[in-house]
């Protein structure tokens, strides 16, 4: 009689467990599923309001689709230019300055966040002692919670003239203002990514390297870093989608000059600052109201296909290093 109990009991507890873990399953998936389906709505939502730009005719007359992406305008010397001023008898949308402008915040963002972010994971990883390296990953972390209109307004007020002295920038506001504030927006995604794989590298090949005789550089150099290669990659990719969709620094300290220049030292203007400063006052309905929109479709299909290759890219590596084990 005993026996039989504990058969049951046993019974009764093995099915407790897989419909446990048959509700997890499902919630688990049901979460997915959200997550999916809110990007799909979000991006359906945003094409919508950018589509009247190439199927309604009098917002394409008034958009004029065909200078999106061609000069529209004069500079002031009288040669052909690409201008954005919505706001005029002839209205001129040409997306080249926001696209040229982003692209600079971005590329200094990046050029600041990612040696940094890469230098302090190694050094948490490899060369901090174990008490201090409980207080470097988490100070660093913490900077991803500051908000990121406390950072452009830190940017405006005292880093824009500190930057101005020091390199004579004739324009305080400019894309080396902007970039260096966005790096330190983007320094907690790459460090943190960066700093999660090289800590995942098994410590048995650090010590067949070092039993081998390479010094703790060669083995960083020749062994750590290139099992970690796909993950760090990793990181990269998402700060730097992370650098292009950000909005208040931008917005904050870049100086929201529209000018088609590759000089570092002048004002920019971004995709995403121009949707954040003109749509509250822009006309509901209005060429210009759905040309913001389709500037927004573009950033979503721009960050998609950075992402995309990126996870191509590792894909590649980490089947690379798979065959290289093998």
């Amino acid at each position: 009689m005993a026996r039989s109990t504990a058969s049951i009991n046993r019974l009764t507890t093995a099915r407790r467990r897989r419909w446990a873990e048959w509700i997890a399953e499902k919630a688990i998936m049901m979460t997915a599923m959200v997550a999916i389906i809110s990007i799909i709505l979000i991006f359906l939502f945003v094409g919508r309001k950018a589509m009247p730009v190439f199927t309604n005719e009098r917002i394409r007359q008034t958009a004029n689709v065909k200078e999106f992406f061609t000069r529209n305008g004069q500079s002031p010397d009288g040669k052909p230019a690409f201008v954005w001023q919505p706001i005029s008898e002839r209205p001129k949308y040409s997306f080249i300055p926001l696209i040229v402008g982003t692209f600079k915040a971005t590329v200094v963002a990046m050029l600041v966040a990612a040696p940094l972010a890469l230098l302090g994971a190694i050094y948490t990883t490899e060369y901090a002692p174990r008490r201090l390296r409980e207080y470097i990953k988490p100070a660093i972390e913490l900077l991803a919670g500051v908000p990121s209109v406390v950072l452009g307004f830190f940017a405006l007020v005292v880093m824009a003239s500190w930057i101005q002295k020091v390199f004579y920038f004739e324009m305080r506001l400019n894309a080396v203002v902007a970039g260096v504030a966005l790096g330190l927006s983007i320094i907690p995604v790459v460090y943190t990514v960066a700093e999660d794989t090289l800590a995942a590298v098994p410590r048995a090949l650090r010590e067949a390297s070092l039993a081998l005789g390479a010094t703790r550089a060669q083995t960083l150099l020749r062994v750590i870093l290139p099992a970690a290669l796909p993950g760090i990659f990793a990181g990269v990719i998402l700060g730097f989608g992370r650098a292009i969709g950000e909005t208040m620094i931008v917005l904050m300290a870049s100086g929201n000059a529209a000018i088609v220049s590759w000089n570092l030292a002048d004002s920019i203007r971004t995709m995403a600052a121009t949707i954040a400063a003109e749509l509250a006052e822009v006309v509901y309905g209005s060429a210009h109201y759905h040309t913001l929109f389709a500037i927004g479709a573009l950033l979503f299909i721009v960050t998609f296909v950075i992402n995309f290759i990126g996870d191509l890219i590792v894909s590649r590596l980490n089947a690379r290093m798979r065959g290289g084990a093998e």
